[in-house]
């Protein structure tokens, strides 16, 4: 009565592997793959800034590139108005179709 055989002993271990195993594998693809996704497109972009480039920044600046350095850019938002902000303040590139105003 007391005793278990081998099988017995290893079936309510497997049972609660598997299941953990699939949230886990559920979790991976809806959360962590387009979360990955997301920052290598993004780091691509910053990878692939240029002078002259017309940006948007994280705070709401539009404006366009003047100056690169290593982890700082260099925006001008207006005539002899530059701001030096760090290259990961960047979030996107400005519409080509829209006309900012003045």
């Amino acid at each position: 009565m007391f005793l278990q055989t081998a099988a017995e002993q290893t079936n309510p271990l497997g049972g609660i592997i598997v299941p953990l195993l699939v949230v886990f594998g559920i979790y991976y693809v809806i959360v962590i793959l387009p979360t990955r996704r997301s920052q290598k497109k993004v780091q691509n972009m910053i990878d692939s800034l240029k002078v002259g480039d017309k940006v948007i920044t994280s705070s709401g600046i539009y404006g366009t590139i003047a100056a690169l350095r290593e982890d700082r850019i260099q925006i001008r938002v207006a005539e002899n108005v530059k701001l030096e902000m760090a290259r990961t303040a960047v979030t996107a590139f400005q519409n080509p179709d829209s006309e900012q105003t003045k």
